[in-house]
């Protein structure tokens, strides 16, 4: 399938010497329109105005996060890239009690965020791992409402182990992946933070490895925790071959007459025009949302078509 993309952005730099944040707007390049072959080809891209001026000596463009919206027919694509050669770097932050994704951004000083793992909204506990500065913070296994769940029992060892995105300190500085949780850590590096969420969206869809999908023996879907066929909201984290970091959030369309967003294949089909190799799927839905530069985009919309704002668990963080 052709995608698209290119287009209008707006970039945030940081001056290595200083201790503020520059912002500003930068760099307009050309949309390539094409004929839509499929529901999800050929989106449109469009730009964002940032409130500061840009002191654009300060770093060279391409060390700048960079803000995107993709136009899809079916769901509007907001995407926040960092590239390996910036001086901001990403972090894993949690919250005792649930909090909004720019209540929590905001407290670390973040130029950017995304929703990120999973928990359990009746008793706000966690049911994906959340490890900061290599201690754990969150523990799917204090969760009796997942550990004792009858029904999950046959399962259980899979949601123990599913993927998450895991910040390492090696040799040559912070580097990144996505892994099973049960995955050994690269020698020589130390892990830093980690937050899990799943199923990995690339290079392959692992929802029923980890738990999110089952069948029964005349191959029948039994089990789609996710609703991975239907569109919806969705989050996503995904890493380039050459270290660049990719955050996404797919939204709701207003005033649509029928059910938007993307299901998991199409965002990981989305991801992938973009050269993302391995993606995470994060926690999706009511939950996503991506903040940047002080601004915060909403994936769900109610019945009324406004966006709806979650208290959550946990947090990537770009700063």
């Amino acid at each position: 399938m052709n995608w698209f993309p290119g287009g209008r952005s707006r970039r945030l730099f940081v001056a290595s010497q200083l201790t503020c944040l520059v912002a500003g707007t930068v760099g307009l390049t050309a949309c390539v329109e094409g004929a839509p072959s499929t529901p999800l080809s050929s989106p449109s891209v469009t730009d964002g105005t940032s409130s500061a001026a840009v002191i654009e000596a300060a770093v060279p463009a391409a060390a700048a996060v960079e803000h995107r919206t993709y136009e899809l027919p079916n769901s509007v694509v907001q995407v926040v890239t960092v590239p390996p050669q910036s001086d901001h770097t990403l972090a894993v932050v949690w919250s005792v009690d649930l909090a909004t994704l720019s209540q929590q951004a905001q407290a670390a000083g973040a130029i950017a965020a995304i929703n990120a793992g999973f928990f359990d909204p009746q008793n706000g506990l966690t049911t994906s791992f959340v490890i900061v500065d290599g201690a754990i913070m969150a523990d799917p296994r204090q969760n009796p409402r997942l550990i004792e769940n009858p029904d999950l029992q046959t399962i259980l060892p899979a949601i123990l182990n599913r993927s998450e995105f895991r910040i390492y300190n090696c040799a040559d500085g912070v580097e990144y992946d996505i892994a099973t949780h049960g995955a050994p850590i690269p020698a020589p590096c130390t892990l830093v933070d980690v937050v899990g969420a799943g199923p990995q969206l690339l290079p392959a869809l692992t929802g029923y490895e980890e738990g999110f999908m089952a069948d029964n023996n005349a191959g029948e879907r039994v089990r789609d925790a996710l609703g991975s066929q239907w569109p919806n909201a969705r989050s996503a984290v995904g890493l380039k071959a050459d270290g660049t970091v990719v955050l996404a959030i797919a939204t709701q369309l207003r005033d649509a007459d029928r059910a938007t967003g993307l299901t998991l294949a199409q965002m990981a089909e989305f991801l992938a025009s973009l050269g993302v190799t391995k993606a995470l799927n994060l926690d999706g839905g009511s939950s996503t949302a991506l903040y940047f530069d002080g601004h915060t985009d909403f994936g769900k919309l109610d019945a009324e078509g406004a966006p709806i704002e979650r208290p959550i668990k946990s947090v990537l963080v770009v700063r």
